[in-house]
């Protein structure tokens, strides 16, 4: 007898839930110290998770997950709960059946199962490693289905060795069905380098029911990790006998006020869910950052949708051509500081134009190179290097930023966070980069870890942005940051970020510390744009000699800011992401923090069909353009999408004339 999970997947959409822990956060973030964990809530607030059970299933959710992610003994151990595996997770089971109870149609119970949280995953020729794996996630999913669970859901799982070993695990425990997820970062890999693809095929092997990705990018990043999936089911022949499922994050997390917000908002899920489930996805839902109102946007968008026959998913670009790194590139040397070209093109007036490129992901550097050459001869004399950026591991953009000066002779601007450094480690780099030639710093806080590849890590922010400013101050009046003198005065050229996207929403500003940070001396309210002109003036108090912005699509934002403002007194500097579609307009204004795109703009787009990045060109170059025209901007740096050097370099050749 077919089971009934299957057999509704299998004759159209079912729609899991949202992000329990998002929502415990949000309603239990007091009781969540060090010392507490999400799942505990079972044992000590059960009625606040049944709650929350509740409020997805009201939504219409069909499938809810249990609160029992990271319920395993290794991640259960720190907090002294090793011996309440068992019971946490048939306890969590418990509270989703009853909350089930108010529901008016039929919801199904998933058992959640998380990675073991162990960052050393055995190889797979350690057998006795790799059996006490599997036990571990054995105990767990043995507790689940005594408590009551409808299938098994694996997710968010960043090794195939440990998702094989889940899934072992639990074809030994029960005949239940699987969902096997796996969780991809920007480059369409897991953290461990296992492809879509080398996914579908092993589980498939290994008999799994429904499989996809889940968590670690927004609903852009997992459509195309589905394309691949897809493809290689067709592959395999497998298309009609294996089920596939998404649940993404609200886009990538930005940090405001100590807080982690999430985009993504529930009409930007509606229209994913909907595309998804036309093209055959079966089990859509949503991971962290999403609520009730997401579920409830898609619940209404997948009413309309009938059962698919098919499943055809938006072909995911090729991968851009590897580049051989020179073996006889010259070797490094030690340069003397010079001064910076960037400040003397600004001092003198002259229009100041860079693009910026992203640090490779590996050891090999050469694609990086090639396009810094090929910018340099489109007449691009600055190059803007990214700190890890999206809290992503790359190479050091100190590192890089020399290697461009020598290969290709463009001056670098680096991007230089304090989320990685502590305040020691600062200042040591900061040294070194002034040692091999590198005068121009963009100093900023950094995008938050829970964005990036390594979402357990903490970062370090001793200082902010405005801290860091002040210690480049510092060095080139000849001292540390404690005073101690450096033997010399530094040349750096250094300046700040500027979000010319944020709204008028109220913030609440009731700590002492939340206060200081705009100069405001009693508890109140100020809107995020107020907080950004307050953030402007600490950060040219501290010494910023350029202004670097967001993108933006329309001139109104700057046009806010110098009438809000007043004159700024450095070089502005503005950011442009030259637009390449429709979809690539509405992923940039739903998924990706501080970059707004108006709704005028996005339907431009979409009218313009395949012709669509010749007006999002258009586009970038009339409002650079305009504001310079106005002399509302001093200079420009260009963000290539999708590794296009050419179409930048087009740009900037057109900008520069």
């Amino acid at each position: 007898m077919s089971d009934p999970v299957l057999e509704l997947l299998r004759r159209g959409p079912l729609l899991a839930d949202g992000a329990m822990g998002t929502m415990l956060y949000a309603r239990a973030q007091e009781r969540l110290t060090s010392r507490r964990c999400f799942d505990e809530l079972v044992l000590t607030d059960p009625q606040l998770v049944q709650m929350i059970h509740r409020e997805y299933i009201f939504a219409g959710a069909r499938i809810i997950e249990t609160n029992s992610f990271g319920a395993n003994i290794h991640k259960l151990a720190p907090y002294g709960l090793a011996d309440r595996v068992s019971q946490i997770n048939r306890d969590a089971a418990r509270i989703a059946r009853e909350a089930r109870e108010v529901a008016g149609h039929q919801v199904f119970i998933a058992g959640a199962v998380g990675p073991s949280g162990n960052p050393r995953v055995p190889k797979r020729s350690d057998t006795e490693a790799l059996a006490e794996l599997r036990g571990l996630f054995r105990e767990q999913i043995a507790a689940l289905v005594e408590g009551g669970v409808d299938l098994i859901q694996l997710e968010t799982f960043t090794s195939l060795t440990e998702l094989r070993e889940a899934v072992a695990a639990a074809q030994e425990v029960s005949a239940l069905p699987i969902v096997a997820q796996i969780t991809v970062t920007d480059d369409g890999r897991t953290l461990s380098g296992n492809s879509p693809a080398e996914t579908v095929r092993a589980l498939v092997g290994m008999g799994v029911h429904v499989i996809g990705c889940n968590c670690g990018v927004g609903p852009a990043g997992i459509e195309d990790a589905l394309s691949e999936m897809l493809n290689t089911l067709r592959e395999m022949d497998a298309e009609d006998d294996v089920l596939l499922s998404a649940l993404p994050n609200a886009g990538l997390p930005t940090r405001v006020e100590g807080r982690y917000i999430y985009l993504s908002t529930p009409d930007y899920f509606a229209g994913w869910a909907h595309r998804m489930a036309t093209a055959g996805v079966r089990l859509i839902g949503g991971c962290c950052g999403t609520t009730p109102a997401h579920t409830s946007a898609m619940h209404a968008a997948l009413a309309s949708v009938a059962p698919a026959s098919s499943v055809s998913v938006a072909t995911a670009a090729a991968p851009a051509a590897r580049v051989t790194w020179p073996e006889d590139a010259p070797e490094s040397r030690r340069a003397e500081p010079l001064p910076s070209r960037l400040a003397a093109r600004l001092a003198t007036g002259e229009f100041a134009l860079s693009v910026e490129l992203d640090p490779p992901k590996g050891l090999n550097p050469g694609k990086v190179v090639e396009g810094a050459k090929v910018l340099r001869e489109s007449g691009v004399e600055f190059i803007n290097i990214a700190d890890s950026p999206m809290a992503r591991v790359r190479m050091s953009c100190i590192s890089l930023a020399r290697l461009l000066l020598e290969e290709c002779g463009v001056e670098p601007i680096i991007h230089f966070t304090t989320r990685d450094r502590n305040l020691m480690a600062l200042q040591s780099d900061l040294l070194g980069a002034h040692a091999l030639g590198i005068s121009n710093i963009l100093a900023l806080t950094g995008d938050p870890m829970r964005s990036g590849n390594y979402p357990n890590l903490t970062g370090v922010w001793d200082i902010d942005s405005v801290g860091l400013l002040e210690v480049l101050r510092g060095m080139n009046e000849g001292h540390d940051a404690a005073g101690a003198p450096l033997g010399g005065q530094a040349t750096f050229f250094y300046g700040a970020a500027l979000n010319l996207n944020v709204s008028e929403t109220l913030t609440d500003l009731s700590t002492e510390r939340e206060r200081n940070k705009v100069g405001l001396g009693e508890p109140g309210h100020q809107t995020e744009f107020d907080l950004e002109l307050a953030r402007l003036r600490h950060k040219l108090d501290a010494g910023a000699s350029f202004i670097m912005t967001q993108p933006i699509y329309e001139l109104a934002p700057l046009e806010r800011l110098l009438t809000a403002f007043g004159p700024v007194d450095v070089p502005i500097i503005l950011g442009m992401i030259p637009l390449h579609s429709w979809k690539h307009a509405d992923y940039l204004h739903n998924e990706v923090p501080g970059i707004s795109v108006p709704e005028e703009v996005r339907a431009r787009l979409r009218e313009a069909g395949d012709h669509g990045r010749d007006m999002g060109i258009e586009l970038a170059h009339d409002i650079v353009t305009q504001a310079r025209a106005r002399g509302m901007i001093q200079g420009c740096y260009l963000m290539p999408s999708y590794g296009r050097y050419d179409v930048v370099g087009d740009l900037a050749s057109e900008l520069l004339r």
